[in-house]
């Protein structure tokens, strides 16, 4: 059973595909044997394990498959496999693994638990992707061909050789119905050219704006909401949402993070953070894991935030680290501010309160708090709360020392 790797879900999702189908069908299941085929390529991993874009072609297809309405998944492979396996399918999707000792016994009952309508099914043979934006007339024949449910589960009844039954059963699909066919890994360039091509086609429909589709880099997982635009450079990775009307990039990477609508990210780093709508992050700002801005705060120039909460309507314009705080709403933080947070021991936190002012160049020694409306002055080392309201002065005094310079300046020579 190991050695027929396939794919079955409702025909009724290519049909739809194809623009032949009911747009609402509901109960596609989809069935996987995950083959270890290194023997026969050379490599020392499994073809469908390979990545692009740091994703593997598995969920490449499991991700297209959900996204076309298939929400149960049955996977079968050798034990080393399992454990990156799982990893490829989407959070939220039926997934049952098949155990090393009945494999046929358990993908009976699974198909046996399908929706009934689910009649048609889809059994993929090889290693084949699946990007239906690109269909192709006369692509050729994919590894993947249609069976009939009931039937395929009679054969398993029958402990027929599945191949057998798949070449005297099975109706073949080609390119032209968005499957295509992978041999080897040196194929995977222009594999990774029709699955990107595929994703940047679905977002363009969807309403999204991109400039240059061969600059630009969305791995599957990610949302783009209508009328985002996606300018040169820009990369959008992992679980990141993105809403509607938010300008990225240009040179912008973006990792398992949120935007609400209405942002612009310009030639900037995000990872782990929460964006609110109506803000403006950049250039050249960087937000770590933990970062979270509030609608219409600023995150500007040379700004680099950790584990940190901008409130609504604040603003670090450039120049500035804050990890491990907290800066309430209409605050304004002063280029050259930093937040001292590590003792070498523990990390410690620092509150800015609401409409508070930070002079350039002031350092924060956590664990520190700077009340509501309280201003401290520029290139001062606050290392005590400031109340409310309040002053702080950390600096020493100028000293102005009168033609120092007439009798100590050395004469040019």
């Amino acid at each position: 059973m190991y050695k027929s790797a396939f794919f079955c879900y409702n025909v009724a999702a290519l049909r739809i595909l194809r623009g032949k189908g009911r747009s609402d069908v509901a109960g596609r299941s989809a069935v996987l044997f995950l083959l270890d085929d290194t023997y026969r390529t050379g490599s020392d991993t499994p073809l469908m394990l390979h990545r692009v874009l740091g994703v593997p072609l598995l969920s490449w297809l499991a991700y297209g498959l959900a996204k076309a309405g298939v929400s149960r998944f049955f996977l079968a492979c050798t034990p080393s496999l399992l454990p990156q396996a799982k990893s490829c399918f989407p959070a939220g999707a039926e997934l049952t693994v098949s155990s090393d000792e009945s494999p046929a016994d358990q993908l009976h009952v699974f198909l046996s638990t399908a929706d009934e309508s689910e009649r048609d099914l889809l059994v993929v043979t090889g290693a084949v992707v699946y990007a239906p934006a690109m269909r192709r007339a006369g692509a050729g024949r994919a590894s993947a061909c249609m069976v009939d449910r009931l039937e395929l589960m009679a054969a398993l009844d029958e402990t027929a050789p599945i191949g057998h039954f798949l070449r005297r059963a099975g109706e073949t699909t080609t390119g032209e119905d968005g499957f295509f066919d992978l041999t080897g890994p040196e194929e995977l360039p222009r594999i990774a050219g029709l699955l990107i091509g595929d994703l940047l086609a679905q977002l363009m429909r969807a309403g999204v704006e991109i400039w240059d589709v061969g600059n630009t880099y969305v791995t599957p997982g990610v949302s783009v909401g209508s009328g985002t635009v996606l300018l040169p450079g820009t990369v959008l990775e992992g679980k990141t949402k993105v809403g509607r009307g938010c300008t990225l990039g240009p040179n912008t990477r973006i990792i398992n993070s949120e935007l609400g609508d209405g942002c612009v990210v310009e030639q900037s780093r995000v990872e782990g953070a929460k964006l609110a709508g109506d803000l403006r992050v950049g250039p050249y700002a960087n937000l770590r894991p933990g970062t979270v801005l509030e609608p219409g705060s600023k995150a500007g120039a040379f700004v680099e935030l950790k584990n940190t909460n901008v409130g609504a309507g604040a603003k670090i314009p450039h120049l500035s680290y804050l990890g491990d705080a907290a800066v309430g709403s209409g605050a304004n933080v002063g280029c050259g501010t930093v937040t001292a947070n590590f003792d070498r021991v523990e990390k410690h936190f620092t509150v800015v309160e609401e409409d508070a002012f930070l002079g350039c160049n002031s350092t924060l020694v956590a664990p520190v708090n700077v009340g509501k409306g309280a201003y401290v002055a520029a290139g001062s080392v606050i290392t005590e709360d400031v109340p409310p309201q309040a002053l702080a002065i950390s600096r020493s005094r100028e000293q102005i020392k009168k033609e120092w310079a007439l009798k100590n300046k050395r004469a040019d020579s």
